[in-house]
């Protein structure tokens, strides 16, 4: 994985993280100072969860071997979709919390970071591990920078198109596991 592929995953896998952070700034005026604790907590569950995904991945790599790229593409199409099926059947439930608390900030990350966790299990079957090192870094960071940016449009009052991020996030894992299948068949 280059690291073009890999900003181009983490921008993908951060969608969700902006649309939170971003909402919680504007519901709960929250401090900047809390926000940075927010960002890091989802950018430390976006680069933690990939990694424990990356760790089964490659438990049960020898297992999957021969057909590792169909599964990487099958889990990408997975996530990648119900993406897609999100941004256009979203639940708008008004749902307040106290998003300043640390417990809910960390559930809020660990929410937000599914569908890493399931993108890094193809990782551990299709990566080494200096990519998924990298991978994970790159996630970690750009999810931060994202949530930092949420927290500010937040604090400005300015929206998110939520559906049309979340649908351009899933066509972007799609096209990845395409990618990632059609190297391996075509190489």
């Amino acid at each position: 994985m280059s690291l073009t592929e890999a900003f181009v995953l983490a921008m993908a896998l951060c969608v969700d993280s902006l649309v939170v952070s971003t909402t919680s700034a504007f519901r709960s005026k929250m401090p900047y100072r809390t926000g940075l604790l927010m960002a890091l907590v989802f950018g430390f569950m976006q680069g933690a969860f990939p990694l424990l995904g990356a760790l089964l991945g490659s438990a049960f790599k020898q297992v999957v071997e021969s057909i590792d790229h169909w599964v990487a593409f099958g889990l990408l199409l997975i996530v990648g979709g119900k993406m897609i099926w999100d941004a256009f059947h979203a639940n708008d439930e008004d749902k307040q919390l106290d998003v300043t608390r640390f417990g809910i900030m960390c559930l809020l990350g660990m929410a937000t970071s599914i569908d890493a966790f399931v993108v890094g299990i193809g990782f551990g079957l299709n990566s080494t591990l200096k990519e998924i090192f990298m991978a994970v870094l790159v996630i970690f960071i750009v999810t931060f920078l994202v949530s930092i940016l949420g927290i500010f449009l937040g604090k400005r009052n300015v929206p998110v198109p939520e559906k049309t991020a979340t649908f351009l996030a899933g066509l972007v894992l799609i096209s990845l596991g395409t990618y990632t299948l059609l190297e391996h068949l075509l190489a």
